[in-house]
C-alpha cells in the first residue's frame, strides 16, 4: 500500500499535539495516529518526526508503536475489521466469524484481501481482544466502530458492502470512515459526525432500568466501612 511524506501541514499538526500537553511527551499516542492518517501505518520516517518534535530517541517512540497492536508497520485496508475472540465473543461465534472471514477474504490474520477487480475499496482483517462490549456479543469492529450482534453471514455481506463502497453505518455510532480518516479523528481532529448514530443501546442499559424499577442506587460512599474506619483512625 502506497504512503505519502509527511508534508509541511502534517508536520504542523505534529507540533499541535505535541502543545496540547503540559509534557510534550504525553503527545505521543495521538501524533502516531496522525503519522498513520497520513501514511497510512507508521514509517520510520513518521517515528523520527515524532522523536524529534518531543525531543526524545527514535527508540523510545518505536518502543511505544510496537507496543500497541493499533498502530501498523504494515498497510491495512481502507476498512480493518476487527473480530473479536476473547471469551465471551468466541463462546458466542466470533471463532465462527474470524473463521468464515479468513476462509471468504482468502487471508490470515492482520492481513490485507486482494482488491478484485470491481471493487472500490480494500479490506484487511484481525482478530482482536476484548473491546468491552461483551453485552453485544460476538462483535466486530471497523476502523474501531461497533458492528454487534454479528453472524458470520451478516459479516461476509458487511465486508462485501465495503469492498462495493457502499455506505455502512455502526450498529452504535455514525457512518464508517476510511481507516486513514478514523485515525485522523484519533489523533484529535474532529470529523464532525461525534453525534450521528446510536450509542447506548438496550442491553447496555437494561442494568440501569432494573435498578430504577426496584429502587436500587448506589451506596453513599461517607457511610461505607472502609470510610468510617478511615476517619476513627485519623
Amino acid at each position: 500500500m502506497a504512503t505519502n511524506q509527511l508534508d509541511d501541514t502534517t508536520l504542523a499538526e505534529l507540533r499541535e499535539i505535541a502543545a496540547r500537553y503540559p509534557e510534550a511527551r504525553s503527545g505521543l499516542l495521538p501524533m502516531l495516529h496522525l503519522v498513520q492518517s497520513a501514511q497510512g501505518r507508521i514509517t520510520p520516517e513518521g517515528i523520527e518526526a515524532c522523536a524529534a518534535i518531543l525531543d526524545i530517541s527514535p527508540a523510545e517512540v518505536s518502543g511505544v508503536a510496537t507496543f500497541y497492536t493499533m498502530y501498523k508497520r504494515h498497510g491495512v485496508g481502507d476498512y480493518h475489521v476487527g473480530v473479536c475472540t476473547n471469551t465471551l465473543c468466541a463462546v458466542m461465534g466470533g471463532d465462527e466469524i474470524f473463521a468464515r472471514l479468513k476462509e471468504h477474504l482468502e487471508i490470515g490474520n492482520d492481513e490485507v484481501a486482494v482488491q478484485r477487480q470491481g471493487d472500490s475499496r480494500t479490506v484487511s482483517l484481525e482478530h482482536i481482544e476484548c473491546n468491552a462490549a461483551c453485552d453485544y456479543a460476538p462483535v466486530v469492529m471497523v476502523n474501531w466502530e461497533f458492528m454487534d450482534n454479528q453472524t458470520p453471514e451478516s459479516a461476509v455481506q458487511m465486508v462485501e458492502a465495503l469492498r462495493a463502497g457502499h455506505e455502512v453505518s455502526s450498529t452504535r455510532g455514525p457512518r464508517l470512515c476510511t481507516w486513514r480518516e478514523a485515525e485522523r479523528v484519533l489523533a484529535g481532529f474532529p470529523d464532525g459526525r461525534v453525534d450521528e448514530g446510536p450509542t447506548a443501546g438496550e442491553a447496555s442499559l437494561a442494568g440501569l432500568r432494573i435498578a430504577r424499577e426496584r429502587g436500587w442506587t448506589a451506596p453513599d460512599p461517607a457511610q461505607t466501612p472502609a470510610v468510617e474506619a478511615k476517619e476513627s483512625e485519623a
